[in-house]
């Protein structure tokens, strides 16, 4: 069930960002932003289009939400993978943009597509006007500042900190970096609807922080060529992560504790919310 209704929300999610670049021209940058958005999980989008579906939004409204923040997404990747950031050269099982192309293609590519992101916010198609803003006031929160590039620059300095980062460090920054945006896309449902997000975000709070603590064990003891990316790459930085202040034993528990809040946070939805308890499980049974 959270299957089919992951990959049919990346195929909406795919052809709407297709259709989105359609009529750009003919540039090595317009290339590169298409290049960017091809694959992923697309669990972003999913869950934008999942909390619609519980607050009766159809998918040819939330589709372009949905669209917007696996856009931003891909900017972040796009820009996380330069030599100034992580230096990766693989993503997604292909060469990253600047290995593909060059620096100053991935650099304006990732620009593009966080314009992208915003420009599809702006659609007639998401409702009222002050529906509209509020998607965008949020996802501009959520990828700045306070929110994803803060977590970025947090983990840019820890990388050359004196101390390694205690536990409550580490959670409050990837609540920026990976959390925040994971928190919109699930509370932006509720919003096209005009609802109360608090559940979903109480939802998404813990299960954002799953997500990190997954990526950490697959940092870890994961298949390099199922993620399709470098791995042990925290350990030869020398960065402390969940599991090496908790353990791989001490992270799973972890993770699985989050899993049950996200599940109690669904309970005002009842079974209408399967398939996002069933999103909940997946996160931390992953293996890419």
């Amino acid at each position: 069930m959270f299957v089919t209704a992951l990959a049919e929300a990346a195929g909406r999610i795919q052809a709407c960002l297709e259709d989105a670049l359609a009529d750009r021209a003919d540039q090595k940058v317009v290339h590169a932003m298409r290049y960017a958005v091809e694959g992923g999980k697309r669990l972003r989008g999913f869950l934008v289009m999942e909390g619609a579906r519980l607050h009766g939004v159809g998918p040819e409204t939330s589709v372009h939400a949905a669209a917007a923040v696996e856009a931003l997404h891909a900017y972040s990747l796009v820009h996380d993978d330069l030599p100034c950031m992580d230096d990766d050269a693989l993503r997604r099982g292909r060469p990253t943009v600047h290995v593909k192309w060059d620096q100053a293609t991935a650099v304006l590519a990732g620009d593009a597509l966080q314009s992208l992101a915003f420009e599809l916010l702006t659609r007639e198609a998401l409702g009222p006007a002050g529906r509209r803003l509020a998607l965008v006031s949020g996802l501009a929160r959520a990828a700045g500042a306070e929110g994803m590039v803060l977590g970025q620059a947090l983990d840019i300095a820890a990388e050359t900190a004196a101390e390694p980062l205690t536990l409550d460090e580490i959670t409050a920054l990837q609540a920026g970096k990976t959390g925040a945006l994971i928190r919109w896309s699930a509370e932006a449902g509720a919003l096209l609807a005009g609802a109360d997000p608090a559940p979903l975000g109480r939802y998404a709070a813990a299960l954002g922080l799953a997500f990190q603590i997954a990526d950490d064990i697959l940092d870890v003891e994961g298949d390099a060529g199922k993620a399709g990316k470098r791995l042990n790459k925290d350990a030869a930085a020398g960065k402390a992560t969940f599991v090496s202040l908790l353990g791989l034993e001490g992270a799973r528990a972890r993770a699985k504790a989050l899993v049950e809040e996200a599940e109690a946070a669904l309970q005002p939805y009842g079974a209408e919310a399967d398939i996002l308890q069933h999103c909940a499980r997946f996160v931390i049974a992953r293996d890419m």
